[in-house]
């Protein structure tokens, strides 16, 4: 079966199941979708590793449970169990480390003509965004 994990704003769709109140993926989903690998040091992700022996209910036979997946790495997950859909939040230190830097995240939004423009073709410049919301 298959479940849809939503991932830093990609979708995936990786091998899982949704029972008993959780969504469990393989292995080898988690490390596709997210890049941290099952190795028998632990939860790895590069240079970083975290023992998960001994937490209770992250791995089984199953799978890996997102719940406490997400929990060991310290992100917020939500789930629909009804749509086999999960979506893993950034960790808050992650999100902190971002807003301390003062650096905007890049996005690409459309001018009144329709032609796409990404704030980072203009880093260094001074540029005035205006946000307008009809509610």
């Amino acid at each position: 079966m298959t479940v849809t994990l939503v991932v830093d704003g990609d979708v995936h769709e990786v091998q899982g199941d949704a029972r008993d109140g959780s969504i469990l993926v393989t292995p080898d989903a988690l490390a596709t979708a997210t890049g941290w690998e099952l190795k028998p040091e632990g939860l790895c992700r590069a240079e970083r590793c975290i023992r998960v022996r001994q937490r209770a209910g992250l791995v089984s036979d199953a799978g890996i449970d997102l719940a406490a997946c997400a929990d060991l790495l310290g992100r917020p997950l939500a789930l629909d169990l009804a749509e086999r859909t999960a979506c893993l939040g950034a960790a808050a230190a992650d999100r902190g480390a971002q807003l301390q830097s003062l650096v905007a995240p890049d996005f690409t939004l459309p001018d009144l003509e329709g032609r796409p423009h990404r704030l980072s073709a203009y880093r260094g410049r001074k540029v005035l965004l205006v946000a307008y919301a009809s509610w």
